[in-house]
């Protein structure tokens, strides 16, 4: 319990540093999170981090990063959520925002309703499902925001996801050390997808070596 308790006290120090003012019910939020994270990890693979100050860290922290520059409200589907990276986060960070964690897995699926369950959270929900073929499940017909972190090839989840947004809507892609690189590869895939880079954020992460990358690209209101 002492290795987490000093994980958070270190995560939220960090999220300062990157200008994000926790509170003491958001750490409060973070803690249960991590506790059931790291309780349901010794039964199945949710994540290959083992050591809380990691998993705050290289998950958490990483998942906050374009935090500051998105909204603050309206809705959000995060693709691939997997065990909550980045919606749960994001949606603990701003309680506002209306968050759909999709997931296709239905072990994964259980330990985010059990996680949000935990949590106490409301305007948030789990869905079970592939975005490439069970949109016509989707509680709306677009979201203001999307985003994808660890979930598919920057090829296939601009294929994937534009569809999904809202005019004017956010497309947040979590592209590590390479992400330049893939968006340069990719320009004229992004044109064609109706989209336009609005931002990317390069960051370091504490104790970890290089740059990452998220790309923030806005849709565009098709030509008439």
């Amino acid at each position: 319990m002492r290795a987490k308790d000093g994980a958070l006290r270190s995560f939220g120090v960090y999220a300062r540093d990157y200008g994000m003012e926790l509170s003491d019910r958001q750490l409060e939020l973070f803690g249960l999170y991590l506790n059931e994270l790291m309780r349901w990890n010794e039964k199945m693979n949710l994540t290959g981090l083992k050591n809380p100050e990691r998993i705050v860290i290289e998950l958490f922290l990483d998942s906050l990063i374009p935090g500051s520059v998105i909204p603050r409200e309206g809705s959000l589907l995060d693709a691939g959520s997997g065990a909550g990276f980045p919606g749960l986060p994001l949606k603990i960070l701003h309680p506002a925002l209306e968050v759909y964690l999709l997931e296709s897995r239905e072990k994964r699926v259980s330990f985010l309703r059990q996680a949000v369950r935990v949590m106490g959270l409301t305007g948030i929900d789990v869905i079970q499902g592939r975005i490439e073929r069970d949109s016509q499940a989707f509680p709306l017909d677009c979201f203001r925001l999307v985003t994808a972190r660890a979930f598919a090839p920057f090829p296939q989840t601009l294929r994937w996801c534009s569809p999904m947004l809202c005019g004017g809507g956010m497309l947040i892609c979590y592209l590590g050390e390479h992400g330049p690189e893939l968006l340069a590869q990719n320009r004229p895939l992004v044109e064609e997808e109706r989209l336009k880079v609005q931002d990317v954020l390069s960051y370091s992460l504490p104790g970890k070596k290089g740059m990452r990358h998220a790309v923030i690209l806005r849709k565009t209101a098709p030509k008439q």
